[in-house]
């Protein structure tokens, strides 16, 4: 077992930080992040031109090493090298989160295997932005990232995620969207979705309604920019339980058993069987009578 106190130890070694960058609008990094970006000894950026970009209206002139998926295998040994040479890496995309659907857990779990103190900021991420807008329940959900791209595989994916009753995210490109939503409604069936363009730039746009809504929606207007859907759960994988009275008494007991108050227990067993507290609590309480 590993346990790394990051703020609490004096570490010989250099620290990677993980330092997410803005999706779109510049004013969205965080203070925390620019003071990084600036005293960190090298940048490891997956596109040294799109973070140049960013470091330059930042006023930033640390150093940068290419970084990327298809650098990875060759450039982590040096980079390892640095950190245990006592220097400080900050790892970035080139927008949002190190390592969400970019280049970085690689290096990350080298790190770590070499007790490197790995340290991730707090920030701009376009899932998790796009969910909490999108009007659909925020969870609990699943973030797929990309999906696979031949209309075969496509629906394969589809057939195995169809009854699960979380909201899933996934990112498309505006050229592959119309094939996707096809593929989507063919396999799930027309459910709500919201389609997020341009999340966070000037031409910000949300659509929320079915799949059919949407695909209607976007061959008159085709799609530009990046975009996200947030697609509802299974609805049939979340209706409530069927429970007995006899059920519902158990239940609660078992949550009290668990160290719940009586009220919570009483609140969590009304959720699960689609009663309201109200009844729940009736039943209960005529069991103690």
């Amino acid at each position: 077992m590993q346990i790394q106190k990051s703020f609490n130890k004096q570490y010989t070694l250099g620290t990677l930080y993980l330092v997410p960058t803005p999706i779109g609008n510049l004013q969205d990094i965080t203070l925390r992040a620019v003071e990084t970006l600036k005293n960190v000894d090298y940048i490891c950026a997956e596109d040294t031109r799109n973070t140049g970009l960013l470091l330059k209206h930042l006023a930033i002139k640390t150093r940068q090493i290419s970084f990327h998926e298809h650098n990875a295998a060759e450039k982590i040994p040096a980079l390892l090298a640095l950190l245990q040479d006592g220097k400080s890496l900050a790892q970035v995309s080139d927008a949002g989160m190190p390592s969400i659907s970019d280049p970085g857990y690689e290096l990350v779990q080298a790190a770590l295997d070499q007790n490197i103190a790995v340290v991730a900021l707090p920030g701009a991420s376009a899932g998790i932005t796009a969910l909490i807008a999108s009007g659909l329940l925020p969870q609990p959900h699943v973030f797929y990232g990309f999906l696979p791209r031949k209309a075969g595989q496509q629906k394969a994916f589809f057939s195995t995620k169809k009854n699960y009753p979380e909201t899933q995210i996934y990112y498309e490109s505006p050229y592959r969207l119309a094939a996707t939503l096809k593929n989507m409604l063919a396999v799930y069936g027309d459910r709500k979705i919201a389609l997020v363009r341009e999340l966070t730039k000037r031409y910000e746009e949300y659509q929320r309604g079915t799949v059919s809504e949407i695909l209607a929606y976007i061959e008159e207007q085709p799609p530009k920019g990046e975009c996200l859907l947030i697609v509802a759960g299974c609805q049939a994988a979340r209706e409530p339980e069927n429970l007995t009275e006899q059920d519902i008494q158990v239940s609660v007991r078992d949550f009290i058993a668990e160290g719940l108050a009586p009220n919570a227990a009483i609140k969590k067993t009304a959720k699960a069987a689609g009663l309201s507290r109200q009844e729940v609590y009736n039943i209960y309480h005529d069991l103690k009578d």
